[in-house]
């Protein structure tokens, strides 16, 4: 092993893996542990102290060509498996991602800086859609279509599509590659994912335990880099028949642009700008709750984060007095502590945004009620914050936020609130807040998102198809919907005619 990946640092909260053998640095190509051929690694490091966790390979072009040549080369016999031997490993992978629980957690929080709580909630989350697909592969079912020709017998059925590349963000690093990976695998394809590089360790514990699992090689790689020299050869390979991502609305049209001469299936999950609306009728303490979160889940790092709250006039003011109290109480702090609520952000960039959004949002008329700033638990800790009276054309109410403030204005009218939150290039997420049951049903089919939750916020799993309208992305990840991006139609017409 390279010298550089021997001297991971052994970070205090590492000393409390019971398997050190999920702490990977190398890259996992054709079921073989990698570093670059120019032996370059990068610094992954624990946002809440910014200390080193480990240094991780930067495998780059001739590499990720090395994993899409394995894929490639596993597809068939992969895909050639009955639906019930696959199921059969990916089963035997969910079994270990259950077993390895605490531990994976573990990297997750050191590494992101979620609260530990959360982190054991997302691999949860995770290892469903592994389980779910385990299931879902054996259903793929041809069907019969009624012929319309003379002595012709007609079939449809879906064939495994080829190749899939999957680019995932730092905010959900396991569960993000779970959701993608479970359903292209159960379809009988074959994947190469790129992690992010702020939160790589997940990943690579997962391709650990899908080696032991039994995967073949080169049915699930992993490669580890310079994320637009990765992402570039894989949407510039025409053995890649599937692009699927999640994050920025912008990487995923640069992304979409450079797949466009290879015509690639396009699976994409982008922005969000959540509205949340709640309506006069509704129990103030439970539509608090509700908002805490549905805000400050993932310590607001998260495309389903109510970014707009929407509160009907008569009952504004309680509400937000609750809300207050409620955001002050928020323990701020690393994700190892017992009780923390917020983590810290992933980048400084990240504080810069929020920052900016408060500032612009003051000098607009919104009311700071709790917080405005940095937090002293670190440079990468932001203070759990409300802006009330927030015009719409402040920036926090115009572009997504990603972290610990809350934006809350008033409203009137039920046209009135929903054309203004349907007012985004957005379109991932509503949340509706009312008792009235007619209401419900109204606004749920007048609101421009993919997704709408009614009087709660956890909403997502394995059995939903979760995606978005408009510029939140491309087609759906999830339920027997989220195996079509990775299947191709096929037609047969037999000719019966004596």
């Amino acid at each position: 092993m390279n010298a550089v990946f021997a001297r991971a640092a052994f970070h205090d909260g590492l000393k409390r893996l019971c398997d050190r053998q999920l702490l990977r640095q190398l890259g996992y190509v054709d079921g073989r542990w990698m570093a670059g051929h120019d032996g370059k690694a990068f610094e992954v490091t624990d946002p809440a102290t910014g200390a080193t966790l480990a240094w991780v390979a930067s495998l780059g072009a001739d590499e990720t060509a090395q994993a899409i040549s394995a894929a490639d080369d596993a597809f068939k016999s992969w895909a050639d498996l009955l639906p019930q031997q696959r199921a059969t490993t990916l089963r035997k992978w969910h079994e270990l991602i259950v077993a390895a629980r605490e531990d994976l957690a573990l990297i997750m929080t050191l590494e992101q800086g979620k609260p530990l709580a959360e982190s054991l909630g997302e691999i949860d989350y995770a290892a469903s859609f592994i389980e779910w697909y385990a299931e879902e592969g054996k259903r793929l079912n041809a069907e019969s279509v009624t012929s319309h020709l003379p002595g012709a017998e007609m079939i449809v059925r879906r064939e495994a599509l080829g190749v899939v590349g999957i680019v995932t963000p730092w905010n959900f690093p396991l569960a993000m590659i779970t959701r993608k990976a479970a359903a292209a695998l159960a379809a009988g394809c074959t994947a190469v994912v790129h992690p992010s590089s702020d939160t790589p360790l997940s990943a690579l514990a997962l391709a650990e335990l899908g080696e032991r699992a039994g995967l073949p090689a080169g049915v699930f790689n992993v490669v580890t880099g310079d994320a637009a020299t990765i992402v570039g050869s894989l949407c510039d390979d025409a053995r890649v028949r599937a692009m699927s991502f999640t994050g920025s609305t912008g990487i995923g049209k640069l992304i979409a642009a450079q797949c466009a001469p290879t015509m690639k299936r396009l699976v994409m999950e982008l922005g969000g700008h959540a509205p949340l609306i709640v309506f006069a009728d509704a129990d103030i303490d439970k539509a608090v709750d509700i908002a805490m979160s549905a805000k400050f889940a993932t310590s607001g790092q998260d495309c389903l984060a109510a970014n707009r709250i929407y509160v009907q006039r008569p009952i504004y003011a309680p509400f937000c007095k609750v809300f207050a109290q409620k955001i002050a109480e928020l323990k701020t702090g690393s994700g190892l502590e017992d009780g923390t609520d917020i983590g810290p952000l992933m980048h400084e960039r990240a504080i810069e945004k929020l920052e900016a959004q408060v500032t612009d949002a003051i000098s607009q008329g919104a009311r700071l009620t709790v917080g405005g700033g940095r937090h002293k638990a670190g440079p990468l800790f932001f203070q759990p914050t409300l802006l009330t009276d927030v015009p719409d054309t402040a920036l926090i109410m115009r572009e997504e936020t990603f972290g610990p403030v809350a934006a809350v204005t008033a409203f009137d009218s039920e046209d009135e609130v929903t054309a203004r939150a349907n007012d985004s290039e957005y379109g991932l997420v509503a949340y509706l807040v009312t008792e009235n049951g007619a209401r419900q049903l109204r606004l749920s089919r007048a609101l421009e998102y993919g997704m709408v939750a009614v009087n709660r916020v956890k909403i997502t799993g394995a059995p939903i198809p979760f995606g978005g309208w408009k510029q939140s992305g491309l087609g759906r990840e999830g339920s027997r919907h989220g195996m079509e991006a990775f299947t191709e139609l096929k037609y047969l017409c037999i000719d019966t005619a004596a």
